[in-house]
This record gives structure tokens, sequence and C-alpha cells, in this order.
């Protein structure tokens, strides 16, 4: 694919403010993938550092109240500087800290793309959707289709909804991605590496919304290509093998 060239030829520098769980999976994923990663949530650094960054994503997967400072301050760097900057509301749903959290981060920041999975995604534009947690427990295709045109619409961005199909749109535009394995459901961080992974994609020069899907589908057949090598017994094989699949 072409994106995957660019984006090893160019090995962007992505800021992550992610999700502390799976910080190292995201940065060793994005290392194989041909991205360069860093770690910063720490307020008097965050807007320095998105600003020598070539794209920023933000995830509020385990995110605390100092973290939303950071965030705000990395978003407004992104703005200004012109890259791209991704949002990943992860299990915005659940709580009213996450809402918030997430709302403000909407009003103030201008997002390229916005990815989460149906429950997520739903829930910015107040389609009820069944959901548990972070999960995402339904999968009503034509529902799906007016998720993320209401998320792209209302955000003016590239909405990226994932599942077992996934969903891409952008203004009329909208394409579907059918590659995946059911092990990306029972890891923990496969969403938010492929937050990063749109992330880096975005920031090659070709068009943004190819580069998204590109991303997407590059991930699921990925993960199909890993699952399918003689070593991988299960998740725990799956893993490491992934990590190696995605920088071939």
């Amino acid at each position: 694919m072409k994106v995957v060239e660019a984006v090893r030829n160019k090995q962007p520098l992505i800021h992550h403010l992610t999700n502390e769980v799976v910080i190292n999976f995201t940065a060793n994923g994005l290392l194989a993938f041909g991205g360069s990663p860093i770690m910063a949530k720490e307020p008097k650094e965050a807007y320095e550092i998105a600003s020598l960054a070539d794209g920023v994503l933000i995830n509020i997967g385990t995110a605390v109240e100092r973290d939303i400072e950071a965030m705000l301050l990395a978003g407004k760097a992104a703005n200004e500087k012109g890259i791209p900057v991704v949002f990943d509301p992860v299990g915005i749903a659940a709580t009213p800290f996450r809402q918030q959290a997430a709302q403000k981060l909407l009003n103030n920041i201008a997002f390229t793309a916005i990815k989460g999975n149906a429950g997520e995604m739903a829930y910015l534009v107040d389609i009820p959707w069944k959901t548990k947690v972070v999960e995402s427990l339904d999968d009503d295709l034509s529902k799906l289709e007016c998720i993320a045109f209401g998320v792209a619409k209302k955000y003016d961005t590239i909405a990226v909804v994932t599942g077992k199909v996934d969903i891409i749109a952008e203004n009329k535009q909208i394409i579907t991605n059918n590659t995946g394995h059911e092990y990306l459901t029972k890891i923990t961080g496969a969403g938010c590496l492929l937050g990063s992974i749109i992330t880096a994609c975005l920031t090659t020069e070709l068009p943004k919304f190819i580069s998204a899907y590109e991303a997407v589908q590059f991930y699921g057949h990925a993960s199909e290509t890993a699952a399918d090598q003689r070593q991988v017994k299960g998740t725990g094989t799956f893993l490491p093998t992934f990590i190696d699949v995605l920088g071939i």
C-alpha cells in the first residue's frame, strides 16, 4: 500500500497522550510499522513536544484531570502547526468525567480523525447503541454508516468506526473494511495501537481519507496474517507475531 511505504520513508514522530495500560504495546507496534513514538503527558511540556511532532494522538482511556490539560495544549500546538491530530474517545459513555473531558477536547481541538468503536462513536452523535463499558455489542451495518456519517459531519472530520466491519467516512464519502481477526477483540490495546497507526498514516502527503482507510485495511490484514502463522496458538502467541507482521 502506498501509505505504508510513505510512512516508512518518512518515519513520522507521533506524540502520544494515550492509555497508560497500552503504552508499551503501542510504542512497539508503531516502531514495527515504521513510525517513531514519543509518550508525553506532562502539561509543562505537552505543547512543546507536540510542536516538534509530525502528528498527535489523544486517547482518554486512562486520563485523569491533569492529562486533559496536557491534551488541550498538545491539540492546540498540533492545530497551530497544521499537523494531524487523532482522537480516540475510549469508554466515553461510561462516566460523566469521560463525557465532560471529551466534550472539552472536541470544543477546543480540530481533529483530523476520530476513531472509536460503534458505542463510543454513537455516543458522540446521540444515537442509541448497546455497549459494555468500553466494548460495543451491536452490529447493525446501516446504523453504523449513520453513526460514521454523523460523526464526520458534526465534527468536520474523518470518522473511523471499528468493529467486525470497519466504517470510514468523510463528507459524502464512505468505505467499509472487512479485514481483521477476532484475536484483536481479545487483547488489550488493539484499538489504541490502530489509532497510533492511523495518526502516522495521516502525516503523509497522500489524501487523508484514503490514508485512514489504508491504515485500517493494513492493520486488519496484518492481524489475519499473524493469526495464520504456525506458531500462533492463541492471543499470547499472537501478540508478538502481530508486532512482527506490522513491520512486513
